[in-house]
């Protein structure tokens, strides 16, 4: 399934390891933000259907 790398196979792999890392933390860090986000809008939304 994976083809003979040869003398390049560390470097390869180690660079899809990094890659993939570095999206999961992206990912996270969009998901925390998003969810930052939503609690100040939502608090946003009360303030106002509250005053008005």
């Amino acid at each position: 399934m994976m083809p003979d790398l040869g003398k390049y196979a560390e470097a390869v792999l180690s660079s899809y390891a990094v890659t993939i890392a570095l999206i999961a933390v992206l990912i996270v860090l969009s998901v925390r933000r998003s969810n930052r986000v939503k609690k100040e809008l939502q608090e946003v939304e009360t303030k106002v259907k509250s005053n008005g």
